[in-house]
């Protein structure tokens, strides 16, 4: 198959979408199939990045001003028109509902391919930037859901990654999305714990304490993950314990939340390392914690959550959205009402003074995170694609099996180069859910 996918984030961008993205285009390169991305630049200039099986191209952008080292996409429907004509994809996978989103469609429409789009964040999530002033944060959810409604007859298929976000789409578009998990690769996430010279390493480079149970919060410090509910819910657990709270990621509420730490007298005792790569050393500092914490109301899965998981890590999170998908309330965690930070702190200390008990549901969790297995995803969206692709064009299942080429064959397309760069709609089937 050839496959394109559109989306403004892409890594090094990182986002739960960015992530998912690379990942997926990543997987289906190493399937066999060629792969061309098309992507908002990381970089002030444009570049096209090439290699086995797979294409990056990257597009002008200007920085995201609500998103920390995020940028978004310049009007380029021309550059991705001839992009798509030269690569003539068998199927678009695009990742954004706007600008690539609407492309995308045009194009797909045009050459009769199908198309489909991953939903990665909710009308109200978006919502949650606009001020919420003389009712505009609720009159601008509404008209982002009527526009939902309209766009998502366009696509061939529409894909979340949890059954919650699929029933509420459903729910208030009559659309019913397939649910694939964004999977996690389950090899690169150990419950074994460090070995005594590498944990004493972290933690002094971390400037933790030898020994003291660590709260983890992993993920972006923005205004919609509320993590200054987990400082203020920590700060009471702290009243009582010697833990100390890890915060890892980076966003415009950074030093808003250092400074609450401060009026809250913990700032010696929560961590602001910023955002650590998987190549930094993630996995080891969820090796590192006691558990898991977050009082985000707005994830469509959470891959920190399904990673804290495979991390055999207890977790302690709220009742809201696709979290209890993840966190099953006395199984590998507890769930707390949104909002209820006596409870969350509750859940924090309940854990913290019975490590029996923690150590049972970190098991619990490790064995739940098993069901999301990348290999699976990917399994599912290769189905997806060629079952979309052969009923569109009326072909045999078997001759889309992806083909095979000599080992280090790059795959060559004839992609825009750029000055200082490198150079009748139908409702999605009821058998997609």
């Amino acid at each position: 198959m050839k496959i394109v996918f559109l989306t403004q984030s892409y890594p090094p961008m990182v986002s739960g979408a960015a992530i998912f993205a690379g990942r997926l285009a990543k997987g289906m390169a190493a399937r066999g199939h060629e792969v061309l991305v098309i992507a908002a630049s990381d970089r002030d200039t444009p570049y096209l990045e090439q290699g086995i099986n797979l294409s990056v191209l990257r597009l002008r952008s200007f920085p995201n001003p609500l998103r920390v080292n995020q940028r978004v996409m310049l009007p380029a429907r021309r550059t991705i028109w001839k992009a798509l004509r030269d690569f003539q994809p068998n199927l678009i996978h695009t990742h954004d509902p706007f600008q690539m989103g609407l492309t995308g469609v045009a194009w797909a429409s045009q050459t009769r391919i199908p198309i489909t789009l991953s939903i990665h964040q909710l009308p109200w999530f978006i919502a949650s930037y606009i001020p919420d002033v003389d009712g505009l944060r609720a009159h601008a959810e509404s008209m982002l859901w009527k526009y939902a409604r309209w766009l998502l007859k366009k696509f061939t298929g529409i894909l979340t990654p949890t059954q919650t976000i699929s029933d509420i789409v459903a729910e208030r578009t009559g659309i019913h999305p397939q649910t694939i998990s964004y999977g996690l690769d389950l090899r690169s996430f150990s419950t074994s714990p460090l070995f005594p010279d590498l944990e004493m390493a972290l933690r002094h480079k971390l400037d933790l304490p030898p020994s003291v149970p660590t709260l983890l919060h992993v993920g972006r410090l923005d205004t919609d993950k509320c993590v200054d509910r987990v400082i203020c819910a920590a700060a009471q657990t702290m009243q009582t314990t010697d833990a100390h709270l890890l915060i890892i990621g980076d966003g415009r509420e950074k030093p808003a939340l250092i400074r609450l730490c401060r009026s809250l007298g913990v700032a010696r005792r929560v961590h602001f390392p910023g955002f650590i790569a998987f190549e930094q050393g993630l996995p080891e500092m969820y090796r590192l914690a006691s558990l898991f914490v977050t009082a985000s109301e707005i994830e469509t899965q959470s891959m920190v959550l399904l990673e804290a998981a495979a991390s055999g890590l207890p977790i302690a999170a709220v009742r809201a959205t696709c979290i209890p998908e993840i966190v099953h309330h006395g199984e590998n965690g507890f769930l707390s009402r949104p909002g209820d930070l006596n409870a969350l702190a509750k859940s924090m200390m309940i854990l913290l003074q019975n490590p029996a008990q923690a150590r049972q549901m970190g098991k619990a969790s490790r064995r739940l995170a098993q069901c999301h297995d990348q290999q699976i995803t990917m399994d599912m969206h290769e189905e997806l694609y060629r079952e979309l692709i052969a009923e569109k064009n009326g072909w045999r299942m078997e001759m889309l099996a992806p083909w095979t080429r000599p080992a280090g064959t790059k795959l060559m397309v004839n992609l825009p180069s750029y000055p200082g760069g490198t150079s009748q709609r139908k409702k999605p089937r009821s058998a997609l859910r």
